[in-house]
């Protein structure tokens, strides 16, 4: 079954303006949409969150990054399986973040590692 990645997008300080309460809420949402995934199988790997830490390479140089001035910024992965991905992106639909005015990306996984 094809894998895929979706990809957390959502302002960059809508995290920040959270209640410790909000907050908690969200967690339990982000909780039981995972532990769902996790239980009918469509869920692979939780990933994880990421941090504002991290650089930037290409050939020439490595700079800070990701860069404040961006919108929004990429707040974490996953990883799941479907047949297609129509039913990917169904899935999607049932993360918290969308709900938060965030967006999902999915991303088909080419599985070059499972060729080797």
């Amino acid at each position: 079954m094809p894998k895929f990645l979706f990809v957390y997008r959502n302002a960059r300080d809508s995290m920040s303006k959270l209640t410790p309460e909000e907050m908690q809420k969200s967690l339990q949402k982000w909780g039981a949409w995972i532990g769902e995934g996790m239980q009918k199988g469509w869920m692979l790997d939780a990933g994880d969150g990421l941090t504002d830490e991290g650089r930037v390479v290409n050939a020439k140089v490595v700079l800070d990054g990701p860069f404040a001035e961006s919108k929004e910024i990429v707040g974490g992965f996953s990883m799941i399986q479907a047949e297609t991905v129509e039913e990917a992106a169904q899935l999607a639909k049932g993360c918290p973040i969308i709900a938060a005015g965030g967006s999902v990306e999915v991303r088909r996984l080419a599985g070059y590692t499972t060729k080797m």
